[in-house]
């Protein structure tokens, strides 16, 4: 076997354990499984990944990659908050939901999975604190760049975004209507820039002054 490097069979590797994840399902993926997909010996997954903890953290770890490039690409964060959260809720919906339904029910059974792991239960903890995070630090980025200001704290708003676009995910799995889901992702959007309140930060200084 040609020799490959630690970051490019990792990734090989990433790739394929998403493919069985989204086929198979978490419980039923095994190191054995993933090291077939990716065409390598086992010793080898296990020399990058000793453990399936590992692995699924890998995994977790690329989802998040994938999300943080679909926000950063759908919108100029130099447009402001509202402008940033109408197109970057869209531009996921469009493509990691209606395009990946498979992607979106491996994250929900990474995240019940861990939660009844005995061991494991913080994967989830950490999954729902990346997703918060990358997603706190684009909105802060999009305000900051326009001269906004939030009614709420980044991570608030980012922690009640992810609860509203989960819960209508969940609904779209259990019973698909991409027209229903799309009018009430345009409620969620003005439900999300109606608790955000922004305002241009001069406003609140010229607000101040005596």
């Amino acid at each position: 076997m040609p020799y490959i490097e630690a970051s490019v069979r990792s990734k090989q590797l990433v790739a394929a354990a998403r493919s069985v994840l989204s086929r198979e399902g978490v419980a039923n993926t095994s190191l054995r499984a993933v090291a077939a997909e990716g065409g390598v010996p086992l010793g080898t997954l296990q020399y990058v990944f000793p453990s399936k903890e590992l692995l699924l953290r890998a995994v977790i770890e690329d989802v998040v990659d994938e999300i943080a490039g679909v926000l950063k690409d759908s919108v100029q964060l130099e447009d402001g908050l509202e402008h940033a959260i109408r197109q970057g809720v869209t531009r996921f919906w469009s493509q990691l939901v209606a395009e990946q339904t498979n992607l979106q029910l491996m994250q929900y059974e990474l995240t019940t999975y861990a939660l009844r792991t005995q061991g494991q239960e913080q994967i989830a903890r950490w999954q729902y604190e990346r997703y918060a995070g990358i997603v706190a630090q684009w909105c802060q980025e999009a305000a900051g760049n326009a001269g906004e200001i939030c009614a709420v704290p980044f991570a608030q708003l980012a922690r009640v975004l992810l609860a509203a676009v989960d819960g209508l995910i969940m609904q779209h799995l259990c019973d698909p209507n991409e027209a229903r889901s799309r009018e009430d992702l345009d409620a969620v959007i003005d439900m999300l820039i109606a608790l955000a309140q922004v305002r241009p930060a001069t406003q609140v200084r010229t607000a101040r002054r005596p």
